[in-house]
């Protein structure tokens, strides 16, 4: 009995290490005339490639090209040697890379395409073979990257009407957005939720999937997903009952202090509920989180539609003030139209109740009276600034005090603060249009006394093979920051709340190349969609 049971236990041990075994190397001396799958084919690679033993993979494959399909060993030669020269490449094994380097390459453009040719629209190895091209291509910067994409979206979209499981084809969207092929990844992941939706799935289960995409990260997959719910409910709802569903989708990528959003997209479901007709339906709140997503998304122009629509319909909203002073503020900075930005401002000071815009207010009047040189309006909107701020607004105060100083010496306005007021708001030459260059912070919405990174990306004027020297004039509350004009960015903090203009201006050899100008809100807490 106790022999049978050492029998049995032995029996157990080789059936639970049997898979084992194959992948280390049973595959390699299967018997001839057997086939070996793709799909062993594919563990096999891993415990290959997990090791750098691409040579030997390579050497495998081509061993008993009996026992394997055509198109898998054309694949999988081709994936080996694109994995080898990646892993020579990040090693710098520049000897074997140069050595060898031709040689590979040759071997992955006559493999994958062996591979594309010997399968047809229903096998998996096809589209696999296509991004690979497409990877390399990127690689070499190569022209044909741009028709090796179209041709791997083809490719997906046969295979998706073809073929049952659409994993592949989001694992391939996958690949394309970690590439920064956003607009290719986008249409990848439209054909998965196109071939998701076409099962079973309900409207319910579909609008759980996007909801699901959102909070595990993947944008572009939950927007896809999204798209196809909007259209599936679409025609099953009437406007009013589209409608709610409309802002909660748009709620999820308004621009918000943390986590996720796409502000573009937000503003594209907002625009549908106004095509269905239902713009009535955006109440106070509604309407000023629009107007705050496109002012973040630098659209100030539309921003200031929303914004103005917010201040008359709801004169008594709490968001009055920063309203009424991000459209002054919109309208001399970034639409070059001082008439109306001090019709703004002068409602502001107006007030009775001095909150942070009020005080702004002061200071930016009384900056563009100074540009104009209109030096004793300047220096009264100045000093009734630090009347009215007392003890408080320190930031603004101080901005005011430098103001001042400047007028007492009889000097000019600081450097950069006056090219940037001279590009943005003269008119006689044409102008710089503003906004070309990218300004990126890690948060345009903060509490008091949180840091954030602000950082410029310009677009680089042509130069032929001589690398442009560009230098950053920053001005405006940079929250205590003092940025070198070498320095592409900055960190900075605020201590006062309220809305804080980041002015730049980027100048070249040639003279000014591009113009970029943010608000930042500062409040005394954080504030999230649901709050603001």
């Amino acid at each position: 009995m106790l022999k049978n049971l050492k029998l049995s236990l032995f029996v157990l041990s080789i059936c639970i290490l049997a898979p084992f075994f194959y992948k280390a190397g049973a595959a390699e001396n299967a018997p001839a005339g057997s086939q070996i799958g793709c799909a062993n084919l594919q563990e096999l690679s891993a415990e290959y490639f997990k090791d750098n033993r691409y040579n030997k993979f390579v050497e495998f494959l081509g061993k008993d090209k009996d026992k394997l399909d055509a198109g898998c060993i054309s694949y999988y030669q081709a994936l080996s040697r694109y994995k080898q020269l990646k892993y020579l490449e990040e090693n710098q094994l520049w000897d074997a890379y140069f050595a060898d380097g031709n040689t590979y390459r040759e071997q992955i453009l006559e493999n994958a395409k062996k591979a594309i040719a010997e399968t047809d629209t229903s096998s998996p190895l096809r589209p696999k073979s296509r991004l690979l091209l497409w990877q390399f291509y990127r690689d070499q910067q190569n022209t044909y990257e741009d028709p090796g994409l179209n041709e791997l979206t083809a490719d997906l979209k046969a295979y998706a009407e073809a073929a049952n499981e659409p994993g592949l084809i989001k694992d391939i969207a996958d690949t394309l957005l970690a590439s920064d092929e956003k607009s290719g990844a986008r249409a990848i992941y439209k054909l998965y939720v196109v071939k998701l939706a076409s099962g079973d799935i309900s409207d319910s289960g579909l609008k759980e999937v996007g909801a699901e995409f959102y909070k595990n990260g993947n944008l572009e997959l939950s927007e896809s997903v999204y798209d196809i719910y909007i259209e599936r409910v679409s025609k099953k709802l009437t406007p009013e009952q589209l409608t709610p569903e409309l802002f909660e989708i748009a709620g999820l990528f308004v621009y918000k202090p943390a986590g996720l959003y796409d502000m573009a997209y937000a503003e594209r479901v907002y625009a549908m509920i106004e095509g269905l007709g239902q713009e009535n339906s955006f109440n106070q709140d509604a309407i000023y989180l629009r107007a705050l997503n496109l002012e973040k998304l630098m659209d100030y122009k539309s921003a200031a539609k929303f914004y103005s629509q917010l201040v008359e319909l709801y004169p008594d909203t709490k968001h009055f003030d920063e309203a009424v002073y991000k459209l002054a503020m919109i309208n001399a900075y970034a639409l070059a139209d001082i008439k109306k930005a001090k019709e703004y401002f002068e409602k502001l000071i107006l007030k009775t109740d001095a909150s942070s815009q009020v005080i702004s207010s002061f200071y930016q009047l009384g900056l563009l009276a100074q540009w104009e040189a209109d030096l004793p309006k300047a220096k009264d909107y100045y000093e009734t600034l630090l009347k009215s701020a007392g003890d408080k607004y320190a930031e603004s105060a101080s901005q005011a005090k430098d103001r001042l100083k400047e007028i007492e010496d009889n000097k000019e306005l600081s450097y950069n603060l006056k090219v940037f007021m001279d590009a943005v708001l003269k008119n006689e030459n044409t102008p710089v249009e503003l906004g070309s260059s990218e300004l990126k912070a890690s948060s345009f919405i903060l509490e008091k006394g949180q840091k954030v990174m602000v950082s410029a990306l310009a677009n680089m004027p042509e130069s032929g093979c001589n690398q442009v020297q560009l230098q950053y004039l920053w001005s405006g509350n940079l929250g205590g920051a003092l940025p070198l004009a070498t320095e592409s960015g900055f960190e900075g903090s605020y201590s006062d709340a309220g809305t804080k203009e980041i002015n730049m201006v980027v100048l070249s050899p040639g003279g000014i190349t591009d113009i970029a100008f943010a608000l930042v809100d500062v409040y005394d807490t954080t504030m999230n969609s649901a709050d603001l």
